[in-house]
Formats: C-alpha cells, structure tokens, sequence
C-alpha cells in the first residue's frame, strides 16, 4: 500500500506502541515521533519505522502545551501532518490541542475531555443513564459535606486527570478525608470524591470505526488495579467467555459508554466494577488508547489480533478509508506481572507450554498464558501468582505520578 505523500504524527510522552510505529510504516506513511527529552538515551523506539525523531522538554514526562503548540506548528512550516495520534493517555490533551489549532481530523479538545478527565466522563455518563459510583468534585464545601454525610466511607479521593490508579487516596473515615484535602490545597479541583465499591473489576477493550465497535473481549482482573497499586501485590487479568453473563453485560454497558461518549475511531480500555454488596455492574473510566499492563499482549495472544496494529490501520484510514478487521481466533489468555527482587528474574521454573510470552524489563517478572480452555488459563495464572509470591515478589508505594 503506497501513501508516502502521507505523514503521521505520533506523540509519545511514554516508550510504547512499537507495533503501532511499525504498522504506520507498513502502510506506506512517513512517521513523524515526538517523544520526551527524558527519554533520549534509554528508549528502544523502532529506527526502521521512523522516519524522523523530535525530543520535547519535559519534567516528568510532561510538557508545557504552549512550547509544544510552537515547537509542532514549527515543524508544520516545512511538513504536512494528516494525522495526529497519541499512544497515551498523558498525550491526549496535547494531541486534541494541535488538531484543533492546525485543524487536522480527529478527536478535539472537547470529546477528549470524556477520555481523559474521570470528572467529565462521570457527568456524561451519569446524564446518559449509566450507572456510576457516587461522586462529587472536590470544589464546593457544601456540596463536599452533603456528599459525605449521605455517602458512608470509605471514599476514594481521585486525580481528574492521571491514569489507572496513579494518585488515588482511600479516606476511611472523616478525619482522613480532611488530612488529605489540607494536603491538596488549592489543588483539590483537579480531583473528585467517590464512593468505595468493593467488587470485582473488569475491563473491555475494543476497536472502534465509524463510531461502530467492531472487535472488543471482556477480560477479568484479579485483585482490583487499585489494590495491586496500594497493596503491592501481583497483577493478573484473563479473559472472559464471551458467552457469559458477565461478557453479554459487559458489552452492553461499553457499547454505551461509547456510543455517549462520541468515540468515532480508534481504540479504547473501559473499566467497570460489579459491586459486592449489590451485585450492579458500575462504569469506572474509559481511555482512548490502547489497554497498558501488556493487555495488548493478553489480547494478541487469545486471538491472533495485535490492538496496536489495528488501531493505527483505523487511525490512518480515517473516516473514508479502507479498513476490514482480520479474522481473530478465540481462545483465551492470562496475564501475570510483577516488581520482582532480582534484576533479571529465572523464568526456567515457567515452563508450562503454554507459556507464550515472558516480560523482559529490569526488575519485573511476567507471563501470558494461551490455551483454548478458560478453566487451564485460571489454573496457570493462580498457579503462576503464588509462584511468583513465594520466590520473585518485591513491592514499592504506591504511585503519586507516573513511571515509565
């Protein structure tokens, strides 16, 4: 496929989407990578599917939007960019502001807003019937004191604009809830205030065109994210039967999540909860972007399909262009990551057959499982978890911001 007069700009504040860089160049389109300074000497992006590689300054991973607006508009004097894609939620804001200033398609600053702020993405979902914990922003007193006494702790206290569970607080009680909002300050608006559901925690991830969801799976967390983060523990997630309740309730719910939340193309990782104590399946947050944790990898390995690759083949062909989804198998997979103790752990004890993917970072232990049978890929992933607990575990704090 040749589209060489073509380019794309793909912002990555995070080293990620390989396979998406790649796909990008497979199609014949010239890759344009802006990607933190931090990131100069350590990153691993693919050379071969970049055809040039701008730095931004950065703390932390973030960037100042004004010197990113002319460091791009810069670079737009001698280039034509017809799209502009971000590989993270961190990059979403940055992405929607340069497609509305140089008016190139996609996803404005607006609907983003769905995406990326847990606050706006509440509000319409909550005005469009879906249900959702209580909450409230952390900005009016009143509202703030009417909220806790009609909603009994715990609480969890919430970023607006971070990710997973980078940032979240648990308030027990009054008094804690008070210790952390004198801690926030003048910041407290940039959070919100949200009822505790225990329960189990799912995620969907989908592939959308045209406003049409055309590939999604409906996966199972072990522990919630949030207790892995807090608790230190291992994280797993597997893939559900399609044919389950659970499954069939899942893909209703997402299926309105992002029809109301006006994703048109692209791909998504949708969070949901089933509460404990009433057994009500709740919306927890969305993203535009491909699933983190190597989900991407969970899902590749279930059904042959590559979410990365996917979703730059829908990126590129944008509103008119030719896109058919590839046939998928359909099997299952699990995950199963943790921090370990040792640099480079032993993976010699992973020797099931099934094992069909091993993490190869610093100081991480990982694997996915495959197997036609739901029941043997819950066996392995159990199996691997208290593995991995007794001989590699290690834990660290919670997270305030970011990692890479």
């Amino acid at each position: 496929m040749g589209n060489s007069d073509k380019t794309v700009l793909v912002i990555a504040s995070y080293e990620k989407g390989h396979d998406f860089l790649r796909a990008c160049k497979d199609l014949g389109w010239k890759v344009v990578l802006i990607t933190s300074e931090s990131l100069k000497h350590e990153h691993r992006f693919p050379a071969e599917a970049i055809d040039e590689l701008f730095y931004m300054r950065d703390v932390d991973k973030k960037w100042d939007p004004a010197e990113s607006l002319r460091a791009i508009s810069y670079l737009a004097r001698t280039r034509v960019f017809d799209r502009i894609v971000p590989l993270d939620d961190f990059d979403l804001e940055i992405a929607a502001m340069l497609r509305e200033h140089l008016r190139i398609p996609g996803m404005g600053e607006t609907t983003t807003r769905y995406f990326r702020d847990k606050l706006a993405m509440r509000v319409r979902a909550q005005s469009l019937g879906i249900r959702v914990p209580e909450f409230v922003h952390l900005l009016n007193d009143a509202q703030i004191a009417e909220f806790i006494e009609r909603v009994p702790a715990p609480w969890m206290v919430k970023p607006r604009s971070s990710a997973g569970a980078i940032g979240i607080k648990r308030a027990h009680a009054k008094e804690d809830l008070h210790a952390i909002l004198d801690k926030l300050g003048d910041e407290r608006a940039g959070f919100l205030l949200e009822r505790y559901v225990p329960g189990e925690v799912f995620h969907v991830d989908s592939l959308v065109r045209d406003g049409k969801i055309l590939f999604q799976r409906a996966s199972r967390y072990g522990k919630p994210p949030l207790d892995v983060s807090h608790d230190g523990d291992v994280f797993t997630s597997r893939i559900l039967p399609p044919g389950t309740d659970d499954s069939r309730a899942l893909y209703e719910m997402n299926a309105q999540v992002l029809s109301g939340l006006r994703l048109v193309r692209g791909s998504s990782h949708t969070e949901f909860i089933r509460g404990k104590d009433d057994g009500q399946l709740y919306f927890l947050e969305t993203s535009a972007r491909v699933g983190g944790a190597h989900l991407a990898d969970m899902i590749e390995a279930a059904t042959g399909l590559n979410p990365w690759r996917e979703w730059a083949k829908i990126e590129l062909a944008g509103e008119t262009g030719p896109y058919e989804l590839p046939p998928s198998r359909d099997e299952y997979a699990g995950i199963v990551v943790s921090l370990a103790r040792h640099e480079h752990p032993d993976y010699s004890t992973f020797a099931d057959p099934e094992v069909v993917w091993r993490l190869d970072k610093k100081h991480h232990v990982g694997v996915i499982v495959r197997s036609p049978s739901p029941a043997r890929v819950d066996e392995l992933v159990n199996k691997y978890v208290d593995q991995i607990r007794r001989d590699l575990h290690a834990a660290h704090p919670p997270q305030d911001t970011p990692s890479s």
